[in-house]
Formats: structure tokens, sequence, C-alpha cells
């Protein structure tokens, strides 16, 4: 699986990370949820005063998922002779 990363200053012009967001393709059905779910982080990110400068996705979507949709999402598959 892919990852992106976000970089932005948040209110206070603090430099901020955002990690480990998960590329889907277009057809996966779970492409618009975690589409809504990374505005309403990169909203609540944005307008905190905490002073932690990286946050990771992946581990805010292991907070507010539903473990079996959490693993649908990030299911690795399986190569075959490790290619």
């Amino acid at each position: 699986m892919l990852f992106k990363s976000l970089e932005f200053k948040n209110v206070d012009g603090q430099k901020v990370k955002i990690i480990e967001i998960p590329v889907l393709e277009d057809d996966n059905p779970y492409q618009f949820m975690v589409k809504v779910r990374l505005q309403t982080f990169i909203a609540q990110v944005y307008a905190s005063k905490k002073t932690k400068k990286v946050h990771s996705f992946k581990d805010y979507l292991k907070r507010v998922l539903k473990w079996p949709v959490y693993e649908q999402i990030f299911k690795s598959e399986i190569l075959k002779n490790n290619a």
C-alpha cells in the first residue's frame, strides 16, 4: 500500500505534518469515507493548540473506525515469491 504525507501551517503558524495517509484506488468503496475522515482530521489539527508537530492519520483511523473496516482499508496484499 502507498502512503502520502501532508505538511501545512496551523492557526499559530507552526509547521504540522500528517503522515500515513493511505492512497486508495478509484474503485475502492472506502475512498469517500477516507477523504471525509481526512478532511475532519485536518480541520482538528489545524485548529488545535497542541505543540505536536507530526500526526499519524493511520493512528487516527484506528481510533475512530470499527476494526473490520480498518482492516479492509489497510489490508496488505500478499505478494507471490516476495515480488
